[in-house]
């Protein structure tokens, strides 16, 4: 299609918010998503500043009133990059917190892209896009609850590719590795905010970090632009793409690792953890 309306959830901050300014700066017609009003606030500001038209809403993805303020835009292209990230230890997160980890990064989006979908049916086109990321494909110490989604995004995203396919929808996810955004790092402060009794946890927070340095996030903006414009034409799309290599390593290594050869020994990410300082660059 000539002009492409793209909506593009979680757009308040980070990639998201990146990749919707740069979106509109070529002259695509946008709309940005937040969160909240206030960080619906801040993004028009940095719009206007960048003289970038672009509409900008607030759209809570949990929210059903939200969801049907939504349904009621003509979109051709749906970016589903809303997501939180709840981090800490399986053994100690406190089931609000795992709750709301679901109710965003898989409740609110497959309800968003079901009503969605239903209207690219209706018009016979659209392009659906899922943000996942690498934890959507590998698993690191405290962040379970956040890689548990995105396998669950990854689940939910190839199953629509197979059942939208007939109907002349595209479905393609992207990977991103671990860019500087501030996202990682938030995700190892967010045991401050459980109502729990910290003395029982098995884990001490205070010593842990994002336990890989990370990327800036420039960098990741290029390659994301092109898979939702369609230039890109791979279902898959691991961002930077060397980190393929590392993924297919680690899918093979799991039909060879064995439960008792490490037994009574901490394992080595849980250790990079305790080490790991926070917002460390590559």
């Amino acid at each position: 299609m000539l002009t492409e309306t793209i909506l593009i959830t979680g757009a308040g901050s980070g990639i998201g918010k990146l990749t919707a300014l740069t979106l509109a700066k070529i002259g695509k017609k946008v709309i940005a998503t937040t969160e909240t009003e206030f960080q619906a606030n801040l993004l028009k500001a940095d719009a206007k500043a960048l003289k970038t038209p672009m509409l900008v809403e607030k759209i809570d993805i949990t929210d059903p009133v939200d969801r049907q303020k939504a349904f009621k835009w003509d979109v051709d292209v749906l970016v589903n990059n809303a997501a939180v990230k709840e981090g800490g230890a399986l053994v100690d997160i406190p089931e609000e917190n795992f709750r709301k980890q679901y109710e965003v990064n898989v409740f609110g989006t497959l309800l968003l892209t079901q009503g969605f979908s239903r209207k690219m049916i209706e018009q016979d086109y659209g392009r659906i896009i899922f943000i996942s990321s690498i934890s959507g494909l590998m698993v690191n110490p405290f962040s379970g609850p956040y890689s548990s989604s995105k396998f669950a995004i990854e689940a939910i995203a190839k199953t629509f590719s197979q059942e939208l396919q007939e109907f002349n929808i595209e479905v393609a996810t992207i990977n991103p590795g671990p860019f500087l955004t501030g996202f990682n790092d938030e995700e190892f402060e967010k045991y401050r905010t459980w109502n729990d009794q910290a003395d029982t946890r098995i884990f001490n927070y205070k010593n842990l970090a994002f336990p890989f340095p990370q990327l800036n996030p420039k960098k990741a903006i290029v390659p994301i632009v092109k898979v939702i414009l369609g230039k890109t034409k791979t279902y898959r799309n691991l961002v930077p793409r060397g980190l393929s290599a590392g993924i297919f390593l680690q899918e093979t290594y799991q039909w060879f690792d064995r439960v008792n050869c490490r037994i009574g020994k901490r394992h080595s990410l849980v250790t990079q953890s305790n080490l790991m300082r926070p917002a460390s660059k590559i």
